[in-house]
C-alpha cells in the first residue's frame, strides 16, 4: 500500500471541522452531493490509513466508505 491515494467518505458536511485537525494536513475535504464529506489524500502505508480511521472514530464521525483512488 506504500504511497497510495485514498478517498474516505463520511456522513455529514464536515469539511471545516476536519480541515482544522492537524492529522489531515495534505488531505482535501470536499462536500459530496448527498450531504457527506469526501476526504482524499495520500497515505504512506496501512498504519497511516488506520490512524486516519481511528481519528475519525474518536471524533464520532461515521465512515461511509474507503477506497483507493488514482490521481
Amino acid at each position: 500500500m506504500a504511497g497510495r491515494h485514498v478517498e474516505v467518505v463520511v456522513e455529514g458536511n464536515l469539511g471545516s471541522l476536519l480541515e482544522q485537525v492537524g492529522a489531515l494536513h495534505g488531505f482535501a475535504c470536499t462536500a459530496t452531493p448527498d450531504g457527506g464529506t469526501s476526504i482524499v489524500g495520500q497515505v504512506a502505508d496501512q498504519a497511516t490509513l488506520l490512524g486516519l480511521l481511528e481519528l475519525l472514530d474518536e471524533l464520532h464521525v461515521e465512515v461511509v466508505s474507503v477506497r483507493r483512488v488514482e490521481l
